[in-house]
């Protein structure tokens, strides 16, 4: 049989946006499962009944990422985990490293009590460690240089991540909240200009700590490159970048990109988008010739998500952008054929970006 690749992000939110993608691949004569965060709980449910129908029913998953703690991406992998064999969960579990992290905070002393703070904190990953805990499901951390079957993970390193925990909001050196909500208000007044080819505005600010946790895994199959980055930001893909050499991946040239955060345009740059897919072209290219597919999973009616320039800096780099909006999306190389399933609309190149 010839290896094979179909990798299928499933609508996540109606207003709001999520994750919730499966993985189906053969490599060397052997058949892999691979599911990367599970959007809400219902979208749990939606996950299952499409790995049954296109997967051929299985009773075993090989590995289940949770790529952050958000409840958009984790909430609906407890479905999941409760249906199916499981042969890894990968999670990260800052109580785990109470002891290396205690010292950060000013109003901890004790390792246990920091510990349970800090499981109430990311609760969403502690209900998903209990249930696998019950189930005998083997836990994994996914930090950089981890392997999760045929997938590198190319961040973040423990380093960052504990640095990042420290960072977060939701951590007890918190921050000032009204100076954080009046911050998160003024960033939602998004004004549009119109743009000549080429130009992008990214934004000034920085997604959070919380996204920027997030797992980045990177796989070589059937010839075709393939970068999956959850919510993560610009410290995460940076990371990636400065790793890709020890995965063994040459950039730019991703062939199958997961654009991180539905498109978000604070987990992005130009400079980065250079790093990973390719410089900006001169002029658009043609209809059909493009080089690379960008995947957005979005909400349906969300009106934040794509963002335009992020749409935009897909078109300037040959890639083809998709999104979810409502329909299941698959890229795929030498996948089974399914019945009544067509190609995909591209985005259109939008001619405004945000200001």
């Amino acid at each position: 049989m010839v290896d094979y690749f179909e990798i299928d992000f499933l609508p996540v939110g109606e207003k709001t946006s999520g994750d919730a993608i499966a993985i189906r691949y053969q490599k060397d004569r052997n058949i892999y499962i691979h599911v990367v965060d599970g959007g809400y709980q219902k979208n749990g449910e939606e996950l299952i009944e499409h790995i049954n129908e296109y997967y051929d029913n299985p009773t075993f998953i090989d590995h289940v990422v949770a790529t952050h703690n958000d409840q958009d991406h984790t909430c609906g992998l407890k479905e999941v985990l409760n249906t199916y064999e499981v042969g890894c969960l990968w999670i990260h579990r800052p109580w785990e490293y109470a002891d290396e992290l205690v010292h950060r905070f000013k109003r901890f002393k004790n390792v246990d009590n920091l510990a349970k703070r800090l499981k109430d904190i990311y609760c969403n990953l502690a209900a998903l460690e209990e249930i696998a805990i019950e189930k005998n499901i083997p836990i994994q951390e996914p930090f950089q240089g981890e392997s999760i079957g045929h997938f590198k993970v190319m961040a973040p390193s423990k380093e960052l991540f504990l640095q990042l925990v420290e960072e977060s909001e939701k951590t007890p050196a918190l921050v000032d909240k009204t100076e954080s909500i009046f911050t998160t208000f003024i960033s939602e007044i998004v004004n549009y200009v119109k743009s000549s080819w080429g130009q992008e505005n990214f934004s000034n600010e920085n997604t959070s700590a919380e996204n920027e946790m997030s797992v980045v895994q990177y796989a070589y199959l059937n010839s075709q490159k393939i970068l999956l980055t959850g919510d993560s930001g610009r410290r995460g893909l940076t990371e990636t970048i400065g790793y890709s050499p020890m995965a063994g991946l040459s950039l730019p040239g991703i062939h199958k990109l997961q654009v991180p955060h539905h498109g978000s345009r604070r987990n992005l740059s130009s400079d980065l988008l250079d790093q990973i897919v390719g410089s900006r072209l001169k002029t658009a290219p043609d209809e059909d010739d493009y080089t690379f597919s960008a995947v957005i999973s979005a909400g349906k009616e969300d009106k934040k998500h794509p963002r335009n320039v992020v749409t935009r800096a897909m078109h300037h780099r040959g890639g083809k952008p998709l999104s979810t909006k409502g329909n299941t999306l698959r890229v795929s190389k030498n996948a089974p054929k399914r019945d009544n399933w067509s190609s995909a609309t591209h985005l259109e190149y939008p001619d405004d970006q945000e200001e």
